[in-house]
């Protein structure tokens, strides 16, 4: 099946809430790298969503399944997963759903390059998922 992903026609979005309950709680494993548990809240809430957002939180679910299946030892899963969450996001404007869209994307790319290459794990960290508004305590160089 080949689904088109088109840029987002409404930039601006219906924002999201990252401080409090299941986006929150969500964002909260994934930066404990407990991937299972952030889609498993994230997708209790994407199930109430209309689009554009359910598409972009289907692309963070698909991120966070992706990194699941890392820790699980499915390389091949992985990059699955993280293609089609990137086919997802980079339609999307730098910021979307109150999340810093841009810098998501180039290090889910770095991750993508590193697991295609079978190289060692030479990144640091998990990408980080940076809600705006916490933005630069996320900031990181990337290459």
């Amino acid at each position: 099946m080949n689904i088109q992903y088109h840029k987002i026609s409404n930039p601006e979005g219906v924002p999201l809430d990252w401080n409090c309950g299941a986006l929150a709680e969500g964002l909260a494993y994934y930066k404990g790298a407990e991937f299972f548990l952030a889609h498993e809240h994230w997708e209790s809430v994407w199930l109430t969503l209309v689009e554009p957002e359910k598409s972009f939180l289907q692309a963070l679910i698909q991120v966070t399944a992706a990194f699941h299946h890392l820790q699980a030892g499915n390389p091949m899963g992985a990059l699955s997963l993280l293609r089609r969450a990137l086919q997802r996001l980079e339609p999307c404007p730098a910021h979307f759903g109150g999340i810093a869209v841009a810098s998501l994307c180039k290090e889910l790319q770095g991750w993508l390059r590193v697991i295609e290459h079978k190289e060692p794990s030479i990144l640091a960290a998990f990408p980080q998922i940076c809600p705006i508004d916490f933005q630069s305590r996320c900031s990181r160089n990337i290459e």
